[in-house]
C-alpha cells in the first residue's frame, strides 16, 4: 500500500478509536427463558415474529409452547441469506401485523432478523444502501435472540452480513440499532450440532477474539473480553467437538462467542473477515470454515507485527511457556491453530478458488477492510490478491 493511502487509513482508524468512548455501544441483556413472557409484556408485544430455519422447528417446539401471546413462525431462512430472503421476511412480518422479533438460530438467522427489522423501520432505504457503517440510525422493533451455534456472536454485535445474489457480493451492515435487546442462552439447543458446525463456528468465535485483540483499536474492555474468549475457546472447543453432550463445555462456548462478539463489535475485525466475506459471496463458503482456514495463514503474514500480542495469548492459554520469547511463543500459538483445525477435520486450504475470480474478490475485501479495519499490517488490493493464492495452496 502506498504511503499516502496508509496515512489516510491510520488517520481514519485513529479517529474512530478516539470516538469509541462517545459512541452508543451497548450489550444485550441476558435473560432466562422463564422470563421471556415478562419481557414480551414489558415491550408491549402482542404478536411475535419468530425467525428460524426449518431444521429447528421440532427442537424449538417447547419454546413456542411456552409463549402466552400470538406468534407467526417464519422458517425459510437458509445459509448465507440474500437480499431477496430479507425482503420476503419483511413482507411476512408486515402481513402478519407483528410487533417484535424472536430470532432462534445461528448467524444466518440472526443476521436476517436484524436486517429484516432494519427494513421494517426504514422501508424507503434499500439494503444495498445500508452497506457499511451507520446507514440505519433508527430504533428497530424489539429483537430477542436465542443463538443455536456458539460462534458468530451475532446476539451481541452491531453487525449483520448479507449476500447480494445478483453480484455475488457478501458484505456487512454495521449500525448500533442492530444490537439485539435481549439474549437467551439455552446450551441444550446446541448439544446435537453436527461436528463440522461445532468446529467451524467455534473457530469463527476464535477469529473474532483474535482479530479484535491484535487490532490497533483495542480498549481495556475489549482486551479483557477477547482474552476471556480465547481462554474459554482453548479450554472448551475441542472438548465440545469430542464430547458434544458436555453441557458445561457447551455453555462455556456460548459465553466465549458472546465475549468475542463484544470485543469485535467495539474493536472491529480485519482482513480475515474481509476475505472470508468475499469467499462467501462468490462461492457460498461457510463463514466459519473460511475464517478457520484463513486465520493461521493471515497471522503468519502479519509476522512481527503480531508477535507480542500472540505471545501474550499463547502464555495466557499455556500454549507457550514464560521462558519463550515473543517470536517462539507466537509461532506456537499459530501452530496450535493449525493443529486444532487438523484435529477437528477442518481442511487447511480452499482449493476451489479460481484465478479469474480473485481480482474481484480482492476488490471487495479491500473495499470492506480499508480504511475501516484497524489491522496490524495494511495491505492493498494487489497484496490481498496474493493471499487468495496462498489460501488455495498455490503461491502466485
Amino acid at each position: 500500500m502506498n504511503i499516502l493511502k496508509k496515512i489516510y487509513c491510520r488517520i481514519y482508524q485513529t479517529c474512530f478509536k478516539l470516538a469509541i468512548p462517545l459512541l452508543p455501544y451497548r450489550s444485550p441483556k441476558i435473560i432466562e427463558l422463564e422470563n421471556l413472557n415478562n419481557i414480551l409484556s414489558k415491550e408491549s408485544i402482542k404478536k411475535l415474529f419468530i425467525i428460524t430455519d426449518n431444521n429447528l422447528i421440532k427442537l424449538i417446539n417447547p419454546i413456542l409452547n411456552s409463549l402466552n401471546i400470538n406468534y407467526f413462525v417464519y422458517d425459510k431462512v437458509k445459509p448465507n441469506p440474500t437480499i431477496n430472503d430479507v425482503e420476503a421476511a419483511r413482507i411476512s412480518y408486515l402481513d402478519n401485523n407483528c410487533e417484535g422479533i424472536l430470532a432462534i438460530g445461528g448467524g444466518s438467522v440472526i443476521d436476517l432478523a436484524k436486517i429484516c427489522g432494519a427494513r421494517v423501520v426504514k422501508p424507503k432505504k434499500s439494503i444495498q444502501k445500508m452497506e457499511g457503517l451507520l446507514h440505519i440510525c433508527k430504533k428497530l422493533p424489539p429483537l430477542i435472540v436465542i443463538p443455536t451455534t456458539a460462534g458468530t456472536g451475532s446476539e451481541t454485535t452491531l453487525a449483520a452480513v448479507i449476500t447480494d445474489e445478483v453480484n455475488n457480493h457478501k458484505y456487512p451492515i454495521n449500525d448500533f440499532s442492530l444490537i439485539p435487546n435481549y439474549t437467551i442462552f439455552i446450551p441444550e439447543l446446541i448439544m446435537d450440532l453436527p461436528s463440522h458446525i461445532t468446529s467451524t463456528t467455534g473457530m469463527d468465535a476464535l477469529t473474532h477474539a483474535i482479530e479484535a485483540f491484535i487490532g490497533r483499536s483495542t480498549t481495556k474492555k475489549t482486551r479483557y473480553y477477547a482474552i476471556k474468549a480465547v481462554k474459554l475457546i482453548v479450554e472448551n472447543l475441542k472438548e465440545t467437538y469430542d464430547n458434544p453432550h458436555n453441557l458445561k463445555a457447551r455453555t462455556n462456548m456460548l459465553y466465549a462467542a458472546h465475549y468475542a462478539g463484544i470485543a469485535f463489535t467495539i474493536s472491529y475485525v480485519g482482513y480475515i473477515h474481509a476475505i472470508a466475506h468475499s469467499l462467501g459471496g462468490k462461492y457460498k463458503t461457510p463463514h466459519g470454515l473460511a475464517n478457520a482456514i484463513i486465520l493461521p495463514i493471515m497471522l503468519e503474514i502479519y509476522g512481527k507485527k503480531v508477535y507480542k500480542k500472540l505471545a501474550f495469548l499463547a502464555r495466557e492459554t499455556n500454549i507457550a511457556d514464560d521462558t519463550d520469547d515473543n517470536a517462539v511463543a507466537s509461532k506456537k500459538f499459530i501452530n496450535y491453530i493449525y493443529n486444532l483445525n487438523k484435529e477437528m477435520n477442518i481442511p487447511n486450504k480452499l482449493k476451489d478458488i479460481k484465478d479469474e475470480d480473485i481480482p474481484l474478490m480482492a476488490f471487495y475485501a479491500n473495499k470492506e477492510a480499508n480504511p475501516l479495519y484497524p489491522v496490524p499490517l495494511l495491505l492493498d488490493k494487489n497484496e490481498l490478491e496474493n493471499i487468495y493464492y496462498i489460501i488455495r495452496g498455490q503461491d502466485e
